[in-house]
């Protein structure tokens, strides 16, 4: 699969979790997990986050954080423990917080730990990745 097929996929993937249609955003993360090494695992990510990262900017609008400046977005559990009580929401919170914040060396560090867990938290890492995302869109399109 080539890189444009990848993006159109993961495109696909987001379009339809933030349509609410599960089992589709499972089926084009599928596809590409089933040919995907390691490096184009992380590029999917980044594009989920950076999907992400365009949709807390839709939430935000003039309060987002500019780039260039100081400012930064900050992860605050709403739910406290959820961190340590749920490996891959924790993944997506950290990996979502740190690609907003263009903090490349912990995007990489999360997405290496995630890698050397288990093959199931590793996908539900991802999936916990994109489900987030879906729902700052569905937040977005509500207002």
């Amino acid at each position: 699969m080539d890189q444009e097929q990848t993006g159109d996929l993961v495109f696909e993937a987001i379009a339809h979790a933030v349509a609410g249609n599960a089992s589709e955003a499972a089926t084009a993360l599928m596809t590409i997990g089933q040919d995907a090494d390691n490096s184009v695992m992380y590029g999917v990510c980044c594009a989920i986050a950076g999907a992400g990262t365009h949709a807390l900017g839709l939430v935000y609008g003039d309060r987002a954080p500019k780039p260039g400046t100081s400012d930064m977005y900050v992860l605050q559990e709403l739910v406290p423990g959820t961190a340590e009580t749920d490996p891959p929401k924790a993944f997506a919170m950290r990996f979502l917080t740190a690609y907003a914040n263009g903090d490349t060396d912990t995007c990489m560090a999360l997405f290496s730990a995630a890698l050397r867990s288990s093959d199931d938290e590793f996908v539900d890492s991802v999936c916990a990745l994109l489900a987030d995302v879906a729902g700052i869109y569905r937040l977005a399109l509500d207002r």
